[in-house]
């Protein structure tokens, strides 16, 4: 069995810079294992810019973020195995993975860094009646038959979902010659960041209908047009308001899943609301020395913050194998409350964290001139004014170690949205 200080699953932009972060740290032991042919993840198919903003002060495509990472993987030596996919992780950090070339095999790491990514959420999971023809995809399989195999799905398109690859296919559909229709949305906002959708619909002309879904589809053999009706309040279709739209290509767009099986098998906590693995400040999950980042852990918006966050991962794993981490006392729960729909990190070991320590989360709905606040036990520490916050941009708060220091009887820390 070959042993490893570190082993981390997954090639894309959060286990890249995890694997970077950990070399930095002193670790030369490191193994990045990657079911893909090459690196850099879902990044390779993202070939609009808008990326590198915060990592790189620049703006970059997909690919180039994604090899200026692989080039520093490559400069620091860290061996990756490509082509190999991992089976199954035992809480004693065994991993069992496999490839053409060496069959099965076992791995023991000390430290485990989970970086799986995340998968779209599937037709099957929206109970849209009618046949299944030809011309339904997802929004990330259109881009990748578009961006990479130079393919067009089709010519006159509806896009279901306003999530960021769905709003940035609709962009990319229509620079490609198809009609873009219409962008039809179950919730009353839209599930993508502002910018995309001004830079990809507002500016082609495209509309975007919220509180509509699509309830029936029509055609056998390929896909003839859609319905979509309006929806009340608790996401049913509002009798009276169906609209026909003839087209050849449904593209959904309805939500991504953190691609959680290993974790789940291995016995991690997990998150009910986002399906990633409970984690502390150190991004330790609940099985000492397995630690997880990106979006297996949380769907992101941007790819700068799973940089970030996976780079505190891998420094955070590299302490870990030194027994530098230590146990940190007294643990203390990170609570959600009041519009806030989770926290990442759920708690925080206040003597084992950083001077500083960025709380990320999102909220449940578009609140308008609020306040982010922030209470230690019932004490109001932080009360920060807000013009708009929706669910598609990530907010964050900043704990500092220093403030945390000053209660001696922290019992909880909430974060809550307020109207005043």
């Amino acid at each position: 069995m070959k042993a490893y200080d570190i082993v981390i699953t997954g090639a894309g932009p959060a286990g890249l810079a995890a694997a970077v972060a950990a070399r930095k740290a002193g670790i030369s032991s490191i193994l990045v294992i990657e079911r893909d042919e090459e690196m850099g993840g879902i990044l390779n198919q993202c070939i609009h810019n808008g990326f590198g903003l915060h990592t790189f002060q620049e703006e970059l495509t997909g690919p180039e973020y994604a090899q200026r990472f692989i080039a520093m993987v490559k400069e620091l030596g860290i061996e990756v195995m490509l082509q190999t996919m991992v089976m199954q992780i035992s809480p004693q950090k065994v991993v069992t993975a496999m490839n053409r070339v060496d069959g099965m095999m076992q791995i023991q790491a000390k430290a485990v860094i989970l970086a799986m990514g995340c998968r779209e959420r599937a037709r099957g999971a929206l109970n849209i009646p009618g046949f299944r023809p030809a011309g339904i995809f997802s929004a990330g399989t259109a881009q990748r038959l578009v961006n990479m195999e130079g393919y067009l799905p089709g010519r006159e398109v509806v896009i279901l979902g306003s999530g960021d690859i769905g709003l940035i296919m609709a962009r990319r559909m229509t620079l490609e010659g198809a009609k873009v229709k219409v962008v039809a949305e179950l919730m009353p906002y839209s599930g993508g960041l502002k910018r995309n959708i001004v830079q990809c619909l507002n500016d082609y002309g495209i509309p975007l209908k919220l509180s509509h879904t699509v309830v029936d589809i029509r055609g056998k053999e390929r896909l003839e047009g859609v319905t979509l009706a309006q929806v009340d309040e608790n996401g049913k279709p509002v009798p009276g308001t169906e609209e026909e739209y003839s087209c050849d290509t449904l593209l959904l767009s309805v939500g991504l899943i953190p691609e959680n099986e290993l974790s789940r098998e291995m016995g991690v906590e997990m998150d009910s609301v986002t399906a990633g693995p409970v984690v502390d400040e150190s991004l330790e999950t609940t099985i000492p020395g397995v630690f997880a980042c990106g979006n297996v852990l949380h769907v992101h918006d941007l790819v700068d913050y799973v940089s970030e966050e996976a780079g505190r991962a891998g420094a955070n794993a590299a302490r870990y194998v030194k027994g530098e981490l230590g146990k940190g006392g007294k643990q203390v729960g990170i609570c959600a409350d009041s519009g806030v729909r989770y926290t990442v990190p759920r708690s925080v070991h206040i003597g084992k964290m950083d001077e500083k320590l960025t709380v990320r989360f999102r909220v449940q709905s578009v609140y308008q001139d609020c306040y982010i606040s922030v209470y230690y036990n019932k004490e109001r520490v932080l009360h920060r004014k807000k013009k708009v916050l929706a669910p598609g941009e990530m907010e964050e708060v900043v704990l500092l170690k220093q403030k945390l220091l000053e209660y001696s009887d922290l019992e909880q820390i909430t974060i809550k949205i307020e109207k005043e």
